[in-house]
């Protein structure tokens, strides 16, 4: 058993749920206007015959802080791109001039923002999931490599150690991003 690629593999296992994580909470709405509210908004277009990110389609931008633009790249798309954001769970309307898409981000309110925050929590809580999942995966592993003695006890040993501190390291990213966008939510 190659431990080097082994840890790489794990690391790499881990690192992507706590990306994952934190993409997930940056399309939480905070009441503040940012482009990476539209990340996760797909325009299927029907002259393209495809479904496309909206990010690809359009420039956003934030001209005001609780304001956000968008403008279609091709005006013929317009109507997409307007019934692609109605449609999405962010819950604001947009308006249309012909060449650009508002969306005014509305304040917060305090049930809300608590609500908020109990779903970043549960979003944390899947992501320390799926690192605990990749941490048995890889322990499961180990323990099959020295059943067939492909690594001896003290090399068991070292990697465990190993893996428990990748598993610290993602589980602590991923509190911190938590704390970050907890903080953010709550800040009126």
């Amino acid at each position: 058993m190659d431990t080097e690629t082994f840890l790489l593999e794990l690391d790499e296992a881990m690192q992507k749920a706590a990306e994952f994580v934190s993409s997930e909470m940056s399309s939480i709405r905070t009441g503040k206007a940012s482009p990476a509210l539209l990340d996760n908004i797909s325009v299927t277009v029907e002259s393209y015959g495809t479904t496309m990110p909206i990010k690809q389609l359009a420039l956003v931008s934030t001209p005001e802080p609780r304001m956000l633009t968008v403008q279609p790249h091709d005006p013929s798309i317009m109507g997409d791109v307007e019934r692609a954001l109605r449609e999405s769970k962010l819950g604001i309307t947009p308006s249309s001039d012909g060449r650009l898409i508002r969306l005014p981000i509305p304040e917060l309110s305090e049930e809300r923002r608590v609500e908020l925050v109990k779903i970043i929590k549960d979003m944390a809580e899947q992501g320390r999931v799926r690192i605990r999942a990749a941490r048995k995966d890889g322990m499961d592993k180990l323990k099959t490599a020295l059943k067939d003695s492909n690594i001896t006890e003290d090399v068991f040993h070292d990697m465990e150690k190993e893996v428990q501190n990748l598993t610290d390291k993602h589980v602590k990213s991923i509190d911190e991003h938590l704390a970050a966008k907890e903080e953010d939510v709550m800040t009126v």
